[in-house]
């Protein structure tokens, strides 16, 4: 029996049958490439070096930091090698690591597929980034703003505002409000708000960051939740080696806050995929069982004494720093190894990040 389609209907089938067979021979980084971008905000978790241009005490631009990057380059970030945000971006097929967007080594042509905007001692409350002086939110979405008119004049207003949507937003936050500013009693918060009022005040401001952003063309956005402080071994160190339970309660209250409010700011706004990537559990795991993960010790760091280095006194000259950072889960008394980083990523990529694929 003849075909009844038309000549144009064929062309179009033709052609569809083509896209599929590119679509089959196509390898998987090359399907993936819908993700052009990761832009990133935040504190020192994800902080690949912006503090370095900026006058605070809050650095890590020395040695042994970095002593296990490529390069062997204290770049900046708190960590003897890679940060969370470094093996998200190698995994959506980008490069191996995130610029600093303050680093002057680097230029519009290499954020465009990447940048970091984090500031170590940063919060969500712009109080808490004032203890050490360092970036706050505000500005590091007004470094934003200026990204996408350098970006624009880059590539071009359309490529550049497709580079911006299909791009994926990491955000991590929210530590330093309670460690450095509320528990520490550094500014008047903890005479202005009760720990429930201060959690809903600090969800009220991720709750207007995500609108702002999306106000600016993000669209995928994942909000990194808050870990187990009070188990951080500069806080245990404290208190005979026991974990802080308030500060552990201050962190799952604000994570059940958080995490409602993204569910609910989804559906508000359209065509926003917003997701909580939530890390408390998993990680609590972690320090519960290190052994499980391949770790001799999560009480300590591997830096000096492993109990209360951290920036300038985490020392390039303290022969007490372990040789084998793989096997703490702690590099500094707060931040990650590179080792724990990739287990946190690889967790928290295949639970959240991926459905930004």
């Amino acid at each position: 029996m003849l075909s009844t389609a038309s000549p144009g209907q064929s062309r179009a089938r033709r052609n569809l049958l083509v896209i599929l067979l590119l679509l089959l021979l196509l390898s998987p980084a090359e399907v993936r490439a819908r993700v052009t971008a990761l832009i990133v905000f935040g504190d020192s978790t994800v902080d690949a070096g912006n503090n370095n241009a900026v006058q605070t005490v809050v650095r890590s631009n020395f040695a042994p930091y970095g002593r296990d990057f490529p390069g062997h380059r204290a770049t900046g970030r708190f960590c003897n090698g890679r940060l969370a945000t470094d093996f998200y971006s190698e995994a959506f097929g980008l490069r191996p690591f995130v610029p600093a967007y303050l680093d002057p080594d680097y230029g519009i042509r290499d954020f465009a597929s990447g940048v970091c905007f984090a500031s170590a001692g940063s919060g969500l409350d712009v109080a808490t980034a004032g203890v050490f002086s360092v970036i706050p939110l505000s500005k590091q979405v007004d470094y934003f703003r200026e990204y996408k008119r350098r970006l624009a004049a880059h590539l071009g207003g359309a490529e550049a505002a497709a580079v911006v949507a299909d791009a994926v937003y990491a955000i991590s936050v929210g530590t330093n409000d309670f460690i450095e500013n509320y528990f520490a009693f550094t500014t008047a918060r903890y005479r202005e708000f009760s720990v429930a009022e201060y959690t809903g005040y600090l969800v009220d401001l991720a709750r207007s960051l995500l609108v702002e952003l999306y106000g600016l063309g993000a669209r995928k956005v994942a909000f990194t939740g808050l870990a187990a402080a009070g188990c951080l071994p500069l806080v245990r160190a404290r208190r005979m080696m026991l974990c802080a339970e308030e500060y552990n309660a201050a962190a799952r209250a604000f994570n059940a806050a958080l995490r409602g409010m993204v569910g609910e700011l989804a559906d508000d706004l359209p065509g926003a995929r917003l997701r909580f990537a939530d890390v408390y559990d998993f990680f609590a795991g972690i320090l519960a069982d290190p052994a499980r993960y391949g770790f001799a010790t999560a009480e300590v760091g591997c830096c000096g004494t492993g109990l209360y280095e951290v920036g300038y006194t985490c020392s390039g000259w303290d022969a007490r720093t372990c040789m084998d950072a793989d096997r703490y889960v702690f590099w500094d008394a707060v931040h990650l190894t590179e080792r724990a980083n990739r287990i946190v990523a690889e967790y928290l990529f295949n639970t959240t990040f991926v459905h930004f694929l």
